[in-house]
């Protein structure tokens, strides 16, 4: 390494946590770069405050919560509620009147999509989480 180089290295050991966690606030800032990617790596292993890239596990289930129903919309969202689920007249109507309420658990993100977009088209406002 150049002396340069161990100036800064050395420099870098005498920084407490925060400052490190400073430091690398700037360095993202500063030259549009991640501290959990490998770019850079050197710099932010060396204020000791990269932390190893971890893999993030991609959602494959989703549940369909009906946020809000306007009361003249009600009827057309309980025909998709209730084909959505199964569920029988009585049962689906509790659960749109009864909003926030959770249509679904654990859908796959297509079905989840394709549901709210008919809920949506009937008038009623929904999320998938």
């Amino acid at each position: 390494m150049s002396a340069k180089i161990d100036s800064i290295v050395e420099e870098l050991k005498t920084l407490t946590l925060l400052e490190a966690s400073e430091l690398v606030k700037a360095i993202e800032e500063t030259f549009g770069v991640s501290a959990a990617a490998p770019v850079g790596g050197m710099v932010m292993a060396a204020a000791g405050a990269a932390a190893p890239a971890e893999e993030v596990e991609e959602k494959t289930s989703f549940d369909l919560v009906l946020d809000e129903v306007p009361a003249d919309k009600k009827i057309a969202v309980l025909k998709i509620v209730r084909e959505i689920t199964g569920l029988g007249l009585k049962d689906a109507k509790d659960m749109v009147e009864s909003t926030p309420k959770t249509i679904k658990e654990a859908m796959p993100k297509a079905d989840a999509e394709a549901a709210k977009k008919q809920i949506e088209e009937a008038g009623g406002k929904v999320s998938i989480k």
